[in-house]
């Protein structure tokens, strides 16, 4: 299986990835070796994922995602974006 996943890092930044392993690629992230942007921004949490059968589907569904607004990132998140907006968008 392969994902495309939405952070929320310490700061309320977002970061859009995606990965074939979720929980290591968290893990990843969290421990300075995930991403360069997330590195100065731990912890990190999983805001949102979707699964893919194809690292191919993954990394188009990422462009997607990365070409969004912050809003709609926030909306995509659903329930836990709500939470997002709360504290970070006053």
């Amino acid at each position: 299986m392969n994902y495309t996943y939405i952070l929320r890092c310490s700061d309320g930044t977002l970061y859009t990835g995606w990965t074939n392993d979720l929980d290591k690629r968290l893990k990843a992230h969290n421990s300075g070796h995930g991403a360069k942007y997330t590195r100065s921004r731990t912890p990190v949490e999983l805001a949102y994922y979707e699964e893919f059968e194809t690292k191919e589907e993954a990394m188009r569904r990422e462009r997607q995602i990365k070409e969004l607004t912050r809003m709609e990132k926030i909306r995509l998140i659903g329930s836990n974006g709500s939470a997002l907006l709360n504290c970070y968008d006053r």
